[in-house]
Parts: structure tokens; C-alpha cells; sequence
């Protein structure tokens, strides 16, 4: 439904009682043919895909909280394929490909922004490591251009090119990452769901996961009652291992949080995501409403937290003052924690696992909201079919006992901090 500027005002003085819900608030039937564990981006596309692409629409959502309370709203928005190995590369770029017609897929602004992402690199050794994926990337046919210094000084001449130990050499520039709207996403993803029948299940917290006598899932007891189903998902987030733990199973999965954060509003001056790898990890781009998006390394210590702790609150303004001086200026306004279920190599699992009739879905790592429309389809595609998505073909949760792990190097359980 359209609103007028007069109705939109109207709406918001009456205290938006007459506004038509983005879906429905169905109460739980008692079985499905798919239940989703967890009501964020990854559980919203993955059902949006079941109904979209394979006609699955018996399907139920279930969140503890309300849809979109974790991760999928506690990020920094940043879209990419930048990736490096064949596991991952492939993956988020059709991720990416994805994110360009979302839009107009699911009939919902989600503010996509193509500004381009800019690897920054500080060494010999980076250049050559940025040289490599990027080689990479245009073997997959995904666009990737190296920048030297003056070129980046001309983009961005706000930089620390001139620090003493981490000198800005040049960059890998990716010109179609971006950002996107997260919460926009949520719903976009949500209604586009609940227009084709699946049920979208809020403040209904998973409590257990019923198995038969052969050891088959048969469904899940919720804060709602005990829901049935013949396939049970789990998209679960920061939670997966304490879900996963609900039917027995044992994940290489550690959760951290990783913190975020957001500056006073200024005039426009950084027009690209950017990313500083000479002293941690650290990333920054400016939103739409003049604050400056930014964060660092994950805390190095597991907790299902969303919050963080001082310390790396001191070395992420440190990381951002190093590379952008101008920001010691600013005031941070607010900051907050996502719960991360980091894998030992980086990269995530979308698998069926031992357990009859369970499906994984998680060990996002950093990756997690840039992975939000090819993890729903992938996901979907396995649920499905019972079998892997080709892009996903070696993102199986068996790769670390059978020594074929996917090492994004960077992007384990463990912060540079040096």
C-alpha cells in the first residue's frame, strides 16, 4: 500500500494504529513441512526461497524475540564477492548478483548501494596477497581492479597515506559492493514470505528438538507448544551450537561478538566502503544519514552477548584514527554487538547433518549479512532437494574431519590483534 505525505503524517500522530502490517501473526499450526529455527535474514530468505522457487509454502518460521532482532540488524551493511577460494568466491558472488535485483525481486526498497568497496593494502606482502584474489576474482568473471596510491590518493584523499608504519600503498577496488539497508532487508524478505502462506511465528523461543525412536527429527518444543515437522532448519545465528546442542549435535562453531558503531552525522566525504587490514580489521563507510558506520576485530572471547567490552572498543577507534585522523573530531553516538558463530577456517556450512531430517545453516564468521540472499537460496535448494546448490558444493560441515577446510585466512575465531 502507497502512502501520502498528509497519511504518513496522519499516521504517525494517531500512533500508526491504522498502518497495514508487513504480515500476518499467525498462531503455530501443529506440523509443517519445514520449520525454520530463527527469524533473521538467513531463515527469512530461506523460507521466501522455498515458496518462491520450489512451491513450499506448509513452512514456519520460528523466532524467539521479533524478526530481525539478531544479527540481520546488528552489522555494518557491507555487500561483496571479494573473496579468494573457490569455496567462497563463487558463493558470494552469486550473493551479489543476487543483492542487484533483489529489489525488484521482492517488491521492497532495501536501499541497495553500489558505491564500491575498497581494500586498502600497506606492504609488499598485501599486494601481492590483494594481487592473487584478485586474479581470482576475474578467473570467476568477477570485475576487480588494482589500485596504487596516487590512484586511491585521488578517491580518497582523506587517508593516512603517510603513517609511519602502515603506509597506504594502494587498494583492491571492487566497484559493485556496497551497502544495504539491514532491517530493510528483514522485511522485505519476511513479507515477501508471508505473501506466499509461510508463517512467520515471533517471541515463539525453541526450547528442544523432539527425536523418534529411529533418532529422526520429528519437531521442535517451543515456548508456543510442541510444532511437528518433517524437515527442521537451523538458522540460528550466534545461537547455532546452542541449538544444535538441543538434538545432540557437536559443531566447530565458537560464538564472539563483534562490535559496532556509528558517528554523529557530517556532510558527505566517504563515498566507498573501506577497509584497513595493516593493524587488525577495521571497515568503514558512511550511511545515508551522515553517520560514519565502522568496526574492528571480533572480541577475542566467546559470549552470547550482544554487547562488547572497552578494549575493543579502545583498539577499534584507535584503528579508525589511524587510518581516517579527521575522525578523532567526531563523536560516537552509539555502538552494539552481533553474536558471530565462527568456523575454524572462516568459512560457513550449509549442510545436511548426521541427524535425520536436520539441516545447518550457520558458521557465518564476518560474512553473514552479505550472504543473506545466496545462504536463503542455497539453503532452500538443499531443503528442497536434498541436495547441495553448486556454489555451495564445499561448504559441508564434514570438511574439518576430513581435512578439506575452506581457510579464508583472517577470518577465524581469532582477532589480529598485533
Amino acid at each position: 500500500m502507497r502512502y501520502s505525505a498528509f497519511s504518513l503524517v496522519k499516521q504517525a500522530l494517531f500512533g500508526n494504529r491504522h498502518w497495514t502490517p508487513l504480515w500476518r501473526e499467525p498462531e503455530p499450526k501443529p506440523h509443517y513441512d519445514v520449520v525454520i529455527v530463527g527469524g533473521g535474514g538467513h531463515g527469512l530468505a530461506t523460507a521466501y526461497y522455498l515458496a518462491k522457487e520450489y512451491g513450499i509454502t506448509n513452512v514456519a518460521v520460528l523466532e524467539k524475540s521479533y524478526l530481525g532482532s539478531g544479527n540481520v540488524g546488528r552489522n555494518t551493511t557491507i555487500i561483496r564477492s571479494n573473496y579468494l577460494l573457490d569455496g567462497n568466491l563463487p558463493f558470494y558472488e552469486l550473493s551479489l548478483k543476487l543483492w542487484e535485483g533483489l529489489e525488484q525481486d521482492f517488491n521492497y526498497n532495501a536501499m541497495v548501494s553500489q558505491r564500491g568497496v575498497m581494500d586498502l593494502f600497506h606492504s609488499d606482502g598485501q599486494r601481492d596477497a590483494y594481487a592473487r584474489r584478485g586474479n581470482a576474482m576475474k578467473m570467476h568473471g568477477v570485475e576487480a581492479e588494482m589500485l596504487e596510491r596516487d590512484a586511491v590518493r585521488k578517491l580518497m584523499p582523506y587517508l593516512n597515506f603517510d603513517h609511519a608504519r602502515f603506509p597506504i600503498l594502494g587498494g583492491l577496488l571492487q566497484k559493485r559492493g556496497g551497502t544495504v539497508r539491514h532491517d530493510a532487508v528483514a522485511w522485505g524478505f519476511g513479507r515477501g514470505a508471508d505473501s506466499r502462506g509461510v508463517d512467520l511465528i515471533q517471541n515463539c523461543e525453541v526450547t528442544g528438538i523432539r527425536r523418534d525412536a529411529a533418532g529422526r527429527v520429528e519437531g521442535v518444543e517451543t515456548s508456543k507448544g510442541f510444532i511437528g515437522c518433517n524437515k527442521l532448519g537451523l538458522t540460528a545465528a550466534g545461537h547455532t551450537s546452542i541449538v544444535g546442542q538441543m538434538a545432540g549435535l557437536e559443531l566447530p562453531i565458537e560464538s564472539h561478538v563483534l562490535q559496532a558503531f556509528v558517528s554523529e552525522g557530517i556532510k558527505p566525504v566517504i563515498d566507498h566502503v573501506i577497509t584497513f587490514g595493516a593493524s587488525g580489521h577495521f571497515y568503514i563507510s558512511q550511511s545515508d544519514k551522515g553517520g560514519l558506520v565502522f568496526g574492528s576485530d571480533i572480541d577475542g572471547y566467546s559470549s552470547y552477548a550482544q554487547r562488547g567490552n572497552l578494549a575493543m572498543v579502545e583498539h577499534a577507534m584507535e584503528e579508525g584514527v589511524s587510518l581516517i585522523p579527521g575522525l578523532s573530531r567526531l563523536r560516537v553516538l552509539r555502538a552494539w554487538g552481533g553474536v558471530m558463530d565462527m568456523t575454524m577456517d572462516g568459512s560457513p556450512i550449509i549442510d545436511r547433518t548426521p541427524i535425520d531430517n536436520l539441516y545447518l545453516n550457520g558458521g557465518w564468521c564476518y560474512g553473514g549479512f552479505k550472504a543473506t540472499p545466496a545462504s536463503g537460496l542455497c539453503f532452500a535448494h538443499l531443503i528442497a532437494k536434498n541436495e547441495h546448490h553448486h556454489v555451495a558444493r564445499l561448504l559441508r560441515l564434514d570438511r574439518f574431519r576430513r581435512g578439506f577446510a575452506v581457510n579464508e585466512s583472517g577470518k577465524g575465531p581469532q582477532p589480529n590483534l598485533h
